[in-house]
């Protein structure tokens, strides 16, 4: 009976030694590439992040509008979960106000209009199993427009960026929709100002105040009185001084705007800049003729 016992236990533990070294091959996975690739893209807008998060299916051979993506129907908006979008502030969707945060895009297309939904319910994988129109954070009626070359695969993206907007485009075959996106850039951008310039400002920060005032065409006397305060702080930036130029031609003072520029145009040259040497000898061809 030991004999016994002894043998089964050498032949467990040659077993178990025998286990450890089979390699798991159950537990690896086949890659190959996806039909949809997922993608993602992050884009400032003024101070504003935005965030979309979709699927890429591409025609491959296929009819798309009216047939792959019928008609009337919402549709995810790609492919595989639903694209989602997110705003780090809250903004204005062709006129329509939206808040901070990530909300799913859910289309019914049309021939000649697409109706774009921003829901708020964003973890659906497609369309959601039951449609809550309490959770339409946004509705929109965009018009189509009809492209003359095919987009093979399907496109999200933003453009036309400025300090306050932008556009977001949706596209596919020969189908293009666009949304105007507001953001709150002169507000935000104000705070910011307020703020910084009461705690111990730096040159860098006059001279940001009042080249966005000057871009934004706010009050130019503030922007005139900021950049002063920058370039005496720190009168060796050519950059610095050619913004002081433009604010000082803008405000109709074209003397000083000219001494401002050759400043400029001294410091570029010992710089190496050329870009600021050609600018800044541009500006006062023209202001001398003027003034």
């Amino acid at each position: 009976m030991k004999k016994l016992n002894l043998a089964l236990l050498l032949k467990n533990l040659l077993l178990s030694t025998f286990f450890l070294f089979i390699p798991f091959t159950g537990l690896s996975q086949v890659k190959t590439p996806q039909p949809s690739p997922a993608s993602k893209i992050i884009q400032t807008v003024g101070l504003t992040e935005i965030t979309v998060e979709f699927s890429r299916p591409s025609m491959k051979g296929r009819e798309i509008m009216g047939e792959l993506v019928p008609y009337g129907k919402i549709w995810r908006t790609g492919a595989n979960q639903n694209t989602k979008i997110t705003f780090s502030d809250p903004v204005k969707l062709n006129g329509q106000n939206l808040d901070k945060g990530s909300y799913a895009i859910y289309t019914r297309p049309g021939e000649d209009m697409w109706e774009v939904f921003f829901y708020k319910k964003s973890d659906n994988w497609g369309n959601p199993k039951k449609w809550e129109a309490s959770e339409i954070a946004v509705a929109l009626e965009v018009p189509v427009t009809n492209l003359d070359n095919s987009v093979e695969t399907f496109s999200i993206w933003i453009s036309s960026l400025s300090n306050n907007g932008a556009k977001l485009n949706i596209a596919w075959e020969k189908t293009r929709i666009t949304v105007n996106v507001e953001v709150p850039t002169v507000n935000k951008a104000a705070a910011s100002i307020n703020e910084t310039l009461k705690n111990n400002p730096k040159a860098r920060d006059y001279y940001n105040a009042a080249r966005y005032y000057l871009e934004e065409n706010q009050d130019l006397n503030l922007a005139k009185k900021w950049i002063a305060k920058a370039v005496e702080m720190e009168d060796d930036h050519y950059w610095m001084f050619r913004y002081q130029a433009l604010i000082l031609a803008d405000l109709g003072d074209i003397k000083n705007a000219i001494q401002a520029a050759e400043k400029s145009l001294e410091l570029a040259q010992e710089n190496g800049n050329n870009d600021y040497v050609r600018m800044n000898n541009k500006s006062i061809a023209e202001w001398t003729a003027m003034n």
